[in-house]
């Protein structure tokens, strides 16, 4: 017998909420200016969940193109970042972390885009740091 793991999240105003039935597939902290930018962030933390495994239960985002390969959503009535997609890497979506209802369960395994890092912007974990994408 298998048993559904459900993951669940939702904005910060709880109008747009989600679900994934799979554990994610990585989970990493984004140090790229598109992902600081469409945060207000300096860092944004990310899970990556099969498409087929994820879906919103409650409400719908909206959405924008924050470049020509990448769509990103959040909630329109109280502007939490929600998810991320690359026509690179079609068969998947990152979802933030902290929209989570438990983060704590899924702490990153590494950072990403340190290229366009702040220079104010220091961890002290020992987590493993690549330049650009971890591929």
């Amino acid at each position: 017998m298998m048993i559904s793991t459900n993951i669940e999240g939702s904005c910060a105003c709880g109008a747009v909420r989600y679900r994934a039935v799979s554990q994610p597939t990585g989970s990493m902290i984004c140090h790229c200016k598109s992902c600081r930018r469409s945060a207000g962030s300096p860092v944004v933390a990310w899970l990556t969940f099969s498409k087929e495994a994820f879906r919103f239960i409650g409400g719908q985002p909206s959405g924008f193109q924050s470049s020509a390969s990448v769509s990103r959503t959040f909630c329109a009535s109280c502007g939490t970042p929600l998810t991320y997609e690359n026509t690179a890497r079609a068969l998947e979506i990152d979802v933030t972390t902290c929209s989570l209802d438990d983060p704590e369960s899924f702490p990153p395994t590494y950072h990403a885009w340190l290229h366009d890092d702040l220079s104010w912007v220091r961890f002290g974990d020992h987590l493993k740091r690549f330049s650009e994408s971890e591929l």
